[in-house]
């Protein structure tokens, strides 16, 4: 009966620390998948940087860009990084509901930001100002363009997320499957201040 218990036990201790290796293993992956996905940003950087005074005959970034509208984008994507944070507070006390809930809030900033970016798209392309006007406008398209792709990911990744966080609670796979997307939420607004910093804030200076 004792060799059975004990034998027991230690299926347990084993399935558990399998469980824990295994997101650990994960985890590590994704810090991985963000280096490179970090390396990627910095070469678009570096071209946008380089084709900066590209403008040819086409417009130029003071003549296109609302530093006000710029500013509320800014501001609405570090509301979403604290919103998430909450997010991640509330699943580590096992309070399933309320990270939904902040998850949901976290949702509708992104979603408001991706319109936000959306609609300025539109207008510059309704101007004339597309990416094929000239290398400057190209750059700027396809970095900014880029990190919105990765946004627009990351919102169909907290749907998710916060489905299965509502229907199935705060286990453990769902609280390190909700860490990783931390990471690359927060990630993709450190990279969206570095683009305010090198794309837009230049052209008001």
């Amino acid at each position: 009966m004792t060799d059975t218990v004990i034998t027991a036990d230690n299926d347990d201790e084993t399935e558990a620390g399998a469980a824990e290796r295994a997101i650990e293993e994960k985890n590590y992956g994704f810090w991985i998948c963000l280096t490179g996905d970090a390396i990627v940003f910095a070469l678009l950087c570096a071209i946008f940087v380089t084709m900066a005074h590209s403008t040819a005959d086409g417009p130029a970034g003071h003549t296109l860009f609302s530093l006000r509208h710029i500013f509320a984008q800014t501001m609405v994507l570090l509301a979403s990084s604290a919103t998430f944070g909450f997010a991640s507070v509330a699943l580590a006390a096992g309070r399933s509901r309320r990270a939904v809930l902040w998850l949901g809030v976290t949702f509708l900033l992104g979603s408001g930001f991706i319109a936000a970016e959306i609609a300025e798209f539109y207008g510059m392309a309704v101007a004339d100002a597309g990416p094929w006007r000239s290398g400057y406008l190209s750059a700027f398209f396809t970095l900014v363009g880029t990190h919105g792709a990765h946004v627009s990911i990351g919102l169909v990744w907290i749907v998710l997320l916060g489905c299965e966080v509502a229907l199935r609670g705060a286990t453990p796979f769902a609280t390190s499957r909700v860490y990783r997307l931390g990471l690359f939420w927060h990630f993709l607004v450190i990279v969206w201040i570095t683009i305010f910093s090198l794309v837009y804030l230049p052209a008001f200076l």
